[in-house]
């Protein structure tokens, strides 16, 4: 065996082809020097966007990379040459890319973010290759999964909450509006990773939105094109793993990773840390569900901050917690452009928090004076565990895009009149509209709609706009009030729906509209029942307990954060702290912080047998990382720095909603119809004065 100081000269023969390829992986791999000897080997520069996937080909020679610029590309690592850009056809980025197994590295599936999946021949012209697309999955496709030593078949997981196997020998593209044929799984949650066993590849694990990790066996699967698919989302399902304080939230996964032994599965969560658990473990059968002060945590949330999408003022190694920042009273006169109007939207929610407070609970009859929300927009907010809009009704509604909500009822009961003492209407009332945000994950948020008795008019109109978003109101006893949910697709897109959906409820339902609460309370009460059915059948699947967990990282910012085994020894993940961490696989001791992006890590693969490690995130390159330090470095006092800083970050980012910057543009749009509208109603009101003081 080679002694540690051999190691550089090992790592030179193996480049140019004088050791076995494997012999610095049998000798060096396993060992703690190994890791903290890792030193940056080469940058690729073959992007133009964000690299959102790399994976290496079987033989380890080529890697293949996808990015947002929509390319896919084929890099040697070792001559830092471009063997082929591929335009790839897709409109959107670009989320996933595999070669297929046994086909030479010349066939490539890949998927995006608008859901479509592209089967790509590198020897074949781009227009044939644009003919080969799988439009079957809508909303955004998170992973591509090959199946190993199989050239033909490949699966999909997106955000529409499905699994699909396609078969290449049947069909290259697949263009039918909502079509079924392929679905293997049906979740009824966001399936947002998929990872399949290496060593008995009919074991397929799936990670969820709702925090859980499913493992199914494909031989008791189908599909519609199969005949033989089955339809229910436990069908199959063996074991079922859930960390017990992520029981009653939703924490989306965004990396599953099977042990090259198949033994063990290693799972990362968005907004919280990752977790090893064994399969075949069945001692948390019971979870524990929370304690009740944690029950009144669920109930009384924090509040949520406003990012716009493009602020990346929170990431990298440069980033510090918004505390820090405080207390050393840092004020950089160079701050982008997205971050002031970051913190400016997150200040109008403040300072109308601070205004909700001071008048306390009782909501005054009397328009307010202060215009909180933008200058002279006359729409106050507030957020304390929930964000009061007082608004008055808009003469119009708005069109909102991709407005995305789902209702629950709050109860019912019987309406209350609409006018007030001695029969006549209150007209200086307000609507007021209380945003509830509910603290199920980065996935789920809650709008609660509580109108002044201005408002509550006995009537359950469907409203066209109101009914497209799908929220419901019903009356409860002394108010009226709505609650509704909104589903987060990802990150970015979920947000925008989410506050699009307030403005589109805002502008439909102030106006004394209503939608139809009955159809809507009957969706629920099936969803519920399914909910029911799914936990009794999975009773007796097993349920794994955690067997190991990996802290120090930050993963809150990107809807891709893998995590990744290398080696027997060691476990791996990226960070929005810009850092790769290694941690001893066993102990869970952090061994080794690599800094590797200027914003976030994404994206870790290691060599299939060499000890090279590829890397890429939001910087538009990908970096190769080998051990060429001539001794083992690890600063462990900066390691504690910037894990006390992501822990920080991670309790900030978890109460924080990133939304893109034309939202920002929409809403001050609606605040103007707002205003304009108030303005018209005092004047008509004035003119209406002054017609009753003539008569």
């Amino acid at each position: 065996m080679s002694c540690s100081g051999n190691l550089v000269w090992d790592v030179n023969k193996r480049s140019i082809g004088y050791n076995d390829p494997n012999a610095v992986r049998i000798n060096y791999l396993g060992r703690r020097e190994f890791v903290q000897r890792l030193k940056l080997e080469a940058t690729l520069n073959v992007h133009d966007g964000c690299v959102n996937t790399i994976s290496w080909n079987d033989t380890g020679e080529y890697i293949l990379s996808g990015s947002d610029d929509t390319n896919l590309v084929i890099t040697n690592p070792y001559n830092r040459k471009v063997k082929a850009t591929i335009r790839s056809g897709h409109r959107a980025n670009i989320f996933s890319a595999k070669f297929m197994p046994q086909t030479s590295d010349q066939q490539i599936i890949s998927c995006s973010g608008d859901g479509i999946i592209y089967y790509t021949h590198t020897e074949k012209s781009p227009d044939i290759n644009r003919q080969c697309q799988f439009t079957c999955h809508y909303g955004t496709a998170y992973e591509i999964m090959t199946v190993p030593n199989d050239p033909y078949t490949f699966l999909s997981c997106g955000e529409d909450g499905t699994v699909r196997w396609f078969d290449l020998r049947t069909k290259t593209s697949c263009t039918k509006e909502d079509c079924k044929d392929d679905i293997l799984i049906n979740c009824r949650r966001a399936a947002t990773s998929i990872s399949i066993s290496p060593l008995v590849p009919y074991y397929l694990a799936v990670g969820c939105s709702d925090s859980s990790v499913r493992i199914y066996d494909r031989r008791m699967l189908g599909t519609r094109a199969t005949g033989n698919y089955m339809g229910r989302g436990t069908t199959g399902m063996c074991v079922r793993f859930v960390p017990a304080h992520l029981s009653n939230k939703s924490c989306r996964v965004t990396s599953l990773c099977y042990s090259g032994d198949g033994q063990e599965v290693l799972v990362s969560y968005s907004s919280d840390y990752v977790y090893l658990f064994d399969p075949n473990n069945d001692q948390a059968r019971e979870l524990k569900g929370p304690s009740e002060e944690r029950r009144e945590e669920l109930r009384q949330p924090p509040v949520k901050r406003l990012r716009l999408r493009g602020d990346w003022s929170d990431t990298g190694p440069r980033a510090r917690p918004e505390s820090e920042r405080e207390r050393d009273g840092e004020q950089s006169p160079n701050v982008s452009l997205m971050q002031r109007m970051s913190d400016m939207l997150s200040r109008w929610f403040e300072e109308a928090s601070e205004a909700q407070g001071s008048r306390g609970t009782t909501r005054p009859q009397t328009r307010p004076t202060g215009e909180t929300l933008g200058q002279g927009c006359g729409w106050p907010v507030s957020t304390s565990s929930s964000s009061t809009v007082t608004a008055h009704p808009p003469s119009t509604s708005s069109s909102m895009e991709s407005s995305v909500v789902t209702g629950t009822s709050s109860g019912s009961g019987a309406p209350s009149s609409s006018t007030g003492p001695g029969g006549s209407r209150a007209s200086t009332a307000e609507p007021v509209l209380s945003l509830h945000y509910s603290t199920e994950g980065t996935t789920t948020s809650t709008i609660k709609l509580d109108f002044t008795d201005e408002c509550r008019s006995a009537a359950s109109h469907t409203d066209p706009l109101c009914e497209a978003g799908g929220a419901s109101f019903s009356s409860t006893q002394g108010s009226t009030q709505a609650q509704a949910t909104a589903q987060a697709s990802s990150v970015g897109d979920c947000s925008e729906r989410f506050l699009l959906s307030i403005l589109c409820i805002m502008c439909a339902c102030v106006c004394h509209r209503r939608s139809a609460a009955a159809r809507i309370q009957e969706l629920f009460r099936r969803r519920k029942e399914r909910r029911e059915m799914e936990e009794s059948e999975t009773q007796n699947i097993r349920r794994p307990s955690v067997k190991m967990v990996y802290k120090g990282h930050r993963n809150s910012r990107t809807m891709i954060k893998e995590s990744c085994f290398w080696g027997n020894n060691f476990v791996m993940s990226g960070s929005d702290c810009g850092h790769i961490f290694i941690w001893n696989r066993h102990t869970g001791e952090h061994l080794m912080l690599l800094e590797a992006d200027n914003h976030v890590v994404n994206c870790l693969q290691p060599h299939p047998y060499d000890p090279i490690l590829a890397s890429s995130g939001i910087d538009y390159d990908i970096k190769i990382w080998s051990p060429l330090e001539a001794s083992p470095s690890f600063n462990r006092v900066l390691a504690d720095e910037v894990i006390t800083r992501n822990e920080l970050m991670l309790e900030e980012t978890r109460n924080t909603i990133t939304v893109p910057a034309s939202f920002m543009l929409r809403m001050l749009a609606s605040l103007n119809h707002i205003r304009t509208d108030r303005l018209e109603g005092d004047r008509s009101e004035g003119s209406g004065q002054e017609n009753e003081d003539d008569q």
